[in-house]
């Protein structure tokens, strides 16, 4: 079912007092657990509750499980920091107990351009540094500019890893989302070991679907299927359920207007190409994607959490009533960057206006 959000019912939250926002759910306390972060990307946790967040310019820290003690992490690739480019992505596989592996995304430098990268490596004991690092996808060189690189890595339940590229600025002129000789505008498939996992006649090697704009969000629901969100240009932001072998259309169909309002494409809609389980219109710009499962909020079970980079809100969409929005904006939820659930059940999401790192969880 394909729904214009801003034209369905969507709840806001309000603050009910400092640090407490009345939800669909009840009341709900937010409260800061790391603060004085430089324009932070990601989220991710550590079996043992710690948790590691990365930082665009190219800084990768760990947490003790409050939040009160931090580490930066040395041993991290080169990146290309500039525009939207910098260190992206940390995911923790769930074999991490037996290898100490974590996968990072990035913008990597690539002579005068710069394309998105994945990178695994250990960390130590200690927690210091990473050892082993290898780059296992790089993005074919040709890419320019600074913008659109993605990028979200999301762990299948078979073990396998999904890293999502943003169109790099191409369209809606170019078609390089579209080219299935290249990586722009692409969601690709690895195995646990970096390798290409999926194989597509006629198609780079690791491409699973394609014709994405730039996808910041990517999360598996409680079925084990792949969803991303999107941005569009003016308009036209998406979440999309992710097939192998599927175009999403970009350039060629959006439900946006290039900036200034200049059509974009053939229209809406195309053969063989897929439509978006719902699309934003006008763009909220929606970054980070998680799916509550076995959280500390009964009524929110299964549902999906994003966060809103253009009108600073933290979203839930009801798996159950057709993608409904509940609009959660408080002081707190300033450029939601990422959010996550937390090994307490909690929603944690990152404000990037804040530089802060907050949790989100039923008032005691």
């Amino acid at each position: 079912m394909r729904i214009q959000l801003f034209l369905v019912l969507t709840l806001t939250a309000a603050p009910l007092s400092a640090g407490t926002v009345g939800t669909s759910a009840g009341p709900m306390a937010i409260g800061s657990v790391a603060e004085g972060l430089d324009e932070p990307w990601a989220i991710e946790f550590l079996p043992d509750g710690r948790f590691l967040v990365t930082e665009r310019a190219g800084r990768l820290w760990l947490f003790s499980a409050d939040g009160s003690q931090r580490t930066e992490v040395a041993g991290l690739p080169e990146v290309a920091v500039g525009g939207q480019g910098g260190l992206l992505d940390v995911m923790v596989p769930q074999e991490f107990a037996q290898s100490r592996q974590i996968w990072l995304s990035f913008s990597e430098p690539q002579g005068r351009g710069a394309g998105t990268a994945a990178a695994i490596a250990s960390l130590a004991d200690d927690g210091t540094r990473l050892d082993g690092l290898r780059t296992v996808w790089s993005s074919p060189p040709g890419g320019r500019g600074g913008r659109h690189f993605g990028s979200r890595l999301a762990e299948a339940p078979d073990g396998s890893v999904f890293l999502t590229i943003g169109d790099r600025g191409t369209g809606p002129e170019g078609m390089e989302a579209q080219d299935p000789a290249r990586s722009e505008g692409k969601v690709i498939h690895l195995t646990a070991d970096g390798a290409p996992a999926t194989e597509l006649p006629g198609m780079l090697a690791g491409v699973h679907s394609l014709g994405h704009r730039n996808p910041q969000g990517a999360a598996f629901d409680g079925q084990g299927q792949l969803w991303v969100v999107e941005h569009g240009a003016e308009g036209g932001d998406e979440l999309n359920l992710i097939r192998r072998g599927a175009n999403y259309g970009w350039p060629v169909i959006t439900y946006g207007n290039d900036y200034g309002g200049d059509p974009i494409g053939v229209g809406t809609a195309k053969a063989g190409m897929e439509q978006p389980a719902l699309y934003w219109d006008p763009s909220i710009a929606p970054s980070g994607l998680m799916f509550l499962q076995g959280g500390a909020i009964a009524a929110w079970e299964g549902d999906a959490f994003f966060g809103s980079l253009n009108s600073d809100y933290l979203g839930r969409l009801d798996a159950d009533e057709a993608w409904a929005e509940e609009r959660i904006a408080t002081p707190e939820t300033l450029r939601v960057r990422d959010v996550a659930q937390g090994p307490d059940g909690a929603v944690w999401f990152l404000s990037v206006g804040n530089g802060t790192l907050y949790r989100m969880a039923p008032e005691s």
